[in-house]
């Protein structure tokens, strides 16, 4: 008698934000690869890539949308077609990018009323992404955590329904370089 295992249980996740916001470095880190090169290379992603991995528990789904301009009109318009079956959106705000808080926020809510227009439930997740350690020690990003909490949190607050599930949450990938000395006998 052979015993069969249990189908994963699926799971998709859609992946959303404006370009250059850091979603493929994200996708690339929930896929758990590790070659640095896998970073490096990275080009704007061109409308939607899926990628399927498997982990202990699922077989995740995740659909990384090119954040340009030309293309997030187009998800808007067809977006109850991209989230058929999804369980969780993460939108991703590059808190570096401060000159696009505005627009990124415009995104987000259109994004919030079509969630709320169908009554759709899901799980939004808000990354504030590439929070990376030390940033406020760079003269440019000194007042960061003081912008971030003003410009988008506050705002954030504003445009999401208190009955929606969501979480918000500070993000970085970064690589730090380590060197450690090893003895020899």
């Amino acid at each position: 008698m052979s015993s069969v295992s249990p189908k994963p249980k699926q799971y998709k996740i859609l992946i959303m934000g404006l370009d250059n916001s850091g979603k493929t470095s994200i996708l690339i880190s929930l896929s758990k690869d590790s070659n640095i090169l896998s970073y490096c290379s990275l080009k704007p992603t061109i409308g939607c890539d899926i990628k399927t991995f498997e982990t202990e528990e699922s077989l995740m789904s995740i659909w990384d949308f090119g954040g340009q301009e030309k293309f997030r009109e187009e998800y808007l318009t067809n977006f109850k077609n991209y989230l058929e079956g999804a369980k969780k959106i993460i939108f991703v705000i590059d808190v570096q990018d401060i000159k696009r808080y505005e627009l990124a926020l415009e995104y987000c809510e259109k994004i919030i009323n079509l969630l709320k227009e169908w009554g759709h439930p899901i799980e939004l997740s808000i990354f504030l992404h590439k929070y990376d350690p030390n940033l406020n020690k760079k003269e440019k990003f000194e007042k960061i955590d003081e912008i971030v909490e003003s410009k988008l949190i506050d705002e954030l607050i504003g445009i999401i329904p208190p009955e929606f599930d969501y979480k918000l949450f500070k993000t970085s990938i970064y690589t730090v370089f380590d060197k450690y000395l090893i003895q020899m006998k």
